[in-house]
């Protein structure tokens, strides 16, 4: 079975220099040294960007535009270089949820949320090794009739490895104009070899919330991702299947990975009982708290399945969910974010992507790294469920629905 290739790590400096020692004779007419230049260090220690580091910055600048030989067909531009060093420094703090974005890619990440956007049509998020997945797959998409599966892991985007990109980039490389083609390689679970894909790009119409009526008045939604438009999705959603007379509830957060804070609060409020929905810890600890005042505590039994592709917002609203006891986890363990993005906007129209807080359930619980896990363990059998139709998983959250709605 095949496997992502693995991010390149930098040698260490022993390593280099044993390397050096064997292949120095044979790279000497390869590699020279054309002298150096002096640099005159005044330091504060209390900034990044000091006279020092200024000077080295148009230094390396300066030695690149003189010595280096120009073979790649688009040129670098000044503009590139400083985009570059933005990022460099965002990347420093070697947090993989943490970006530099400019006005153009914030401009998409803000389109993201508007529910219109051009694309294939499927929720993208990060494993822990750092490769792009799809947690989700949107109906009625260039992504699904592709045959694009959730849990699709990216190796390549049209030929191009993403080892090393951070989420903006890959999302910005899947995107593109309707009617051109993204190629895509997938390393998929059962699969002897990657898979090669073609999607056509289209309009995608972000529809977050699916809901049906199953047999023995159980209703089922199905959140597939936290943004503006969930909270009014699963309001109808919610009262569509109570009007159809639902004597118990299903929530699907399987394979969603978070999203906005005040979407998945807005959900909770729709739900929960009296009390703490989560609350956030920030850096200089302030403590910010989301409460619901339980005027819409639900009054029917419900099962919430999870899996491990359950991020973020998908943990608060299923961990708050277990914590005030008004439902019973389904599935697998979930992922284990248990921290907060914001975007901190510039006059230039650019952004960073910063963690800002940690975020702790009712119980005080911070999952980050662990996850949530279910009350009622069960596997989803991936041959049946795309050979056959048969999900394991809502079986058995049906089974442990109708034991409690007797």
């Amino acid at each position: 079975m095949p496997a992502p290739a693995p991010v390149k790590k930098k040698p260490s400096f022993a390593a280099g220099l044993i390397l050096g020692l064997c292949l120095g004779l044979a790279a000497a007419t390869a590699v020279g040294i054309a002298g150096y230049v002096k640099l005159h260090k005044i330091v504060d220690p209390s900034k990044v960007m000091d006279e020092y580091t200024i000077n080295k910055v148009n230094l390396i600048s300066d030695v690149i535009d003189t010595y280096s030989y120009d073979y790649m067909e688009d040129e670098y531009t000044i503009e590139e270089k400083r985009e570059g060093l933005y990022r460099g420094i965002v990347d420093s703090i070697g947090d993989k949820y943490s970006a530099y974005m400019t006005a153009d890619e914030l401009a998409e990440e803000l389109e993201d949320n508007t529910g219109v956007y051009y694309g294939i049509g499927a929720y993208v998020s990060l494993t822990e090794e750092g490769y792009p997945y799809l947690s989700g797959i949107m109906e009625d998409t260039p992504a699904e009739r592709a045959q694009l599966r959730s849990g699709d892991v990216i190796v390549k985007v049209d030929g191009e490895s993403v080892a090393g990109w951070d989420l903006d980039e890959a999302v910005a490389h899947i995107r593109g104009p309707e009617g051109t083609v993204v190629h895509l390689t997938i390393y998929r679970e059962g699969e002897r070899d990657y898979l090669e894909i073609d999607v056509v790009r289209g309009e995608v119409k972000s529809q977050t919330v699916a809901h049906e009526m199953l047999e023995d008045d159980i209703g089922y939604i199905y959140i597939v991702h936290f943004d503006y438009v969930t909270i009014e999705q699963f309001a109808e959603a919610y009262q569509d299947i109570r009007a159809q007379g639902a004597k118990g509830l299903i929530i699907d957060l399987r394979g969603n990975p978070g999203g906005l804070v005040t979407s998945v609060v807005g959900v909770a409020r729709q739900i929960l009982p009296e009390g703490l929905v989560f609350y956030e810890e920030e850096s200089d600890g302030n403590r910010i708290e989301y409460r619901c005042d339980g005027t819409n505590e639900i009054d029917m039994p419900l099962v919430v399945l999870i899996d491990k592709y359950s991020a973020s917002a998908a943990e608060i609203l299923s961990g708050s969910i277990r914590d005030h006891g008004v439902g019973t986890l389904v599935g697998k363990n979930t992922f284990g974010k248990g921290i907060v993005q914001d975007i901190k906007q510039f006059s230039d129209g650019s952004a960073v992507k910063l963690t800002v807080s940690a975020y702790y359930l009712p119980n005080g619980d911070n999952i980050q790294g662990s996850g949530i896990a279910p009350d009622v363990e069960v596997d989803l059998d991936a041959n049946a469920y795309y050979d056959e139709g048969v999900d394991t998983q809502l079986d058995k959250a049906v089974e442990v629905l109708k034991s409690q709605m007797k």
